[in-house]
């Protein structure tokens, strides 16, 4: 029996089928019923764009997708960089405070630097933080910067 045939039967029969999509049933003599093989019916074509197109956007989608899961990616490793080089910076030969006047703190504020406490004579105390590229303090970050640009600083002893 040829294709044609066979789609000739099916569409005299009062077989009914179900949508795959919406889960309705329908009679399949009502179907645009093809086999692929000649021309398609004009239905089929327009649905056939209709899907292309619809491919077509979620193809552009997946791209604008991928564009940024690879700038997140960059950004991670940015600022995991940044965490590394924060941390060494200091033993680093050109750093211009000495190192025994350093004590790390890493979060909030990267450095405390009691100035003079190598040479037994502390003059001031500098909140250091460290940034690369072009990144800028956090909440936190600025939160304390105020704090110390306002005079907001004690000392406690308990």
């Amino acid at each position: 029996m040829k294709n044609s045939q066979v789609i000739n039967e099916i569409k005299r029969s009062k077989l009914i089928a179900t949508c795959s999509h919406c889960g309705e049933d329908f009679d399949l003599s009502k179907a645009t019923l093809f086999d692929g093989l000649g021309e398609f019916p004009e239905v089929a074509e327009l649905r056939t764009r209709a899907m292309l197109e619809e491919l077509q956007d979620r193809i552009e989608d997946l791209k604008k997708r991928k564009v940024s899961a690879a700038g997140a990616e960059q950004k991670a490793i940015s600022v995991g960089v940044g965490k590394i080089i924060e941390k060494v910076l200091p033993a680093y030969k050109d750093f211009r405070l000495p190192l025994p006047d350093c004590r790390p703190l890493f979060e909030p504020i990267d450095l405390v630097v009691f100035n003079g406490a190598s040479k037994q004579s502390v003059d001031s105390i500098t909140f250091l933080e460290i940034k690369t590229g072009e990144s800028r303090l956090n909440k936190h970050q600025k939160m304390i910067q105020h704090a110390v640009e306002d005079q907001k600083v004690r000392y406690e002893e308990v």
